[in-house]
């Protein structure tokens, strides 16, 4: 099959990376020329892993090609793929402006029947509004094309998107054309080999469902988290509660880890808009309001004992502390969001230096606070420790589930370790000769 993907961030590359992987012809197209010259060369702009050898095949074999014109992207094309960002704006609601440009420029440049994916995560009612645009520009035409829009919301994890690409839980297709999910289906039937994993359903409903998934388990990581806060205080330790609760199969084990609070781009955006279309249909979203609120106050949480804990010493200004973690979660350099950058306003606000550390994503924390001189970024995990008051872990990478705690100890000028995502046993922490503060537990 000939597919347009338009749009080349995490989405629209392992989408088309994948899809060229089981022998379509893939075009991509991005109005960034650097962003297509480097894809051209052999060299993906993002981290993802396992995504730059997929790309390189493909693009080696002819069947995964760039390009920023559109025009040529959609030529031949059977399907286009609209994978544009759709960024949150002040009151919340979704940014639909791109979406919107690309809809009118397939719209000018189509020369035969097509059928438009929504691809990118967007409201309810979007599909409707970019089904009347290409209609308006094929009627300025005077064309008479046929173009069926199909919601199909992609649910992967940034750090292991290609996985869940090749097997994915489910397909959601949402059309009222038989056409277009006949095609739709036949695209699939690569990825779900082992069961009917598609689920066709009506357009409105396949793009509430992308924003009620993402919302529910924004829900449960802030229950938990919540959990945590009040386990901590009546003495409770979360990890047994976590097991007991995660043994209900109602529950589940997925998404009911405390730590820092959610982040990305998914999440965040996703709670805010669904909440803005509930209040714009005039539901009060009472519950995501308060995953919200609850989010936002546990980003800040561990940020927040550091300054309880120096405030009999003087407080934090004037201290330094050691920061392992910047992306807002592992195995991907994405910061939008991230806890990171909360906890290190928070402490640089009250004066602290921070020394921070991350395996892939320090370029894009130098670009953040470029501005703020109390902030250094690293290249080395263990020399950020060094005349350090205290070490906080924020992001759960492997290389700092088994560090060399001694050389750590040595390094700081005091042995004290703050663990954001409960990466460490407090007994374990003690022999080490640590001072240890987690998340859900006394200390």
């Amino acid at each position: 099959m000939k597919l347009c993907i338009i749009g080349t961030g995490y989405g629209g590359l392992v989408s088309a990376a994948c899809f060229a992987e089981m022998g379509n012809t893939v075009t991509c197209v991005d109005v960034n020329p650097a962003v297509v010259e480097k894809l051209n060369a052999g060299f993906v702009h993002i981290f993802e892993p396992g995504l730059e050898p997929l790309v390189q095949r493909s693009r080696t074999d002819g069947r995964l090609t760039f390009t920023t014109m559109l025009e040529d992207g959609i030529a031949d094309a059977d399907c286009a793929f609209i994978c544009v960002g759709t960024p949150p704006q002040a009151d919340g609601s979704c940014d639909l402006s791109y979406v919107r440009e690309v809809a009118r420029e397939i719209g000018r440049h189509m020369q035969k029947d097509l059928v438009v994916v929504d691809k990118s995560t967007v409201p309810v009612g979007t599909a409707d509004e970019v089904r009347a645009i290409l209609a308006g520009e094929l009627a300025a035409r005077g064309k008479d094309l046929r173009v069926d829009v199909v919601s199909n919301p992609e649910f992967l994890k940034e750090g292991d998107a290609i996985s869940d690409f090749m097997k994915p839980d489910r397909v959601v297709l949402g059309t009222d054309s038989p056409r277009a999910a006949a095609l739709m289906r036949e695209l699939y039937a690569p990825f779900a080999r082992t069961r009917d994993k598609i689920i066709v359903m009506g357009v409105r409903s396949a793009e509430m469902t992308k924003y009620a998934a993402n919302c529910m388990l924004a829900t449960k990581i802030s229950f938990i988290n919540e959990i945590a806060t009040i386990c901590e205080k009546v003495g409770a330790d979360v990890r047994d509660v976590r097991t007991g609760i995660g043994s209900d199969s109602r529950i589940g084990y997925q998404f009911i880890y405390p730590g820092v609070g959610y982040g990305g781009s998914c999440f965040p955006k996703d709670v805010k808009a669904l909440i803005h279309t509930a209040e714009k249909a005039g539901v009060e979203p009472k519950l995501l309001n308060a995953v919200e609120d609850v989010n936002a106050r546990q980003k800040k949480h561990m940020a927040t004992r550091i300054m309880e804990y120096f405030a009999p010493q003087g407080g934090v200004q004037g201290k330094t502390l050691a920061l392992w973690g910047l992306a807002f979660k592992a195995n991907t350099d994405d910061m939008r969001e991230a806890a990171a950058i909360s906890i290190i306003n928070e402490l640089t606000a009250a004066g602290m230096r921070v020394r921070a550390f991350d395996p892939v994503a320090a370029d894009n924390a130098r670009a953040i606070f470029k501005d703020n001189p109390l902030v250094e970024v690293g290249t080395d995990q263990y020399e950020v420790c060094r005349g350090a008051q205290a070490l906080l872990v924020v992001t759960e990478w492997n290389q700092f589930r088994n560090p060399d705690f001694e050389k750590v100890r040595g390094l700081l000028s005091a042995p004290l370790l703050f663990d954001g995502r409960n990466l460490y046993s407090p007994s374990s922490m003690a022999e080490h000769g640590f001072a240890y503060f987690c998340i859900g537990r006394r200390g």
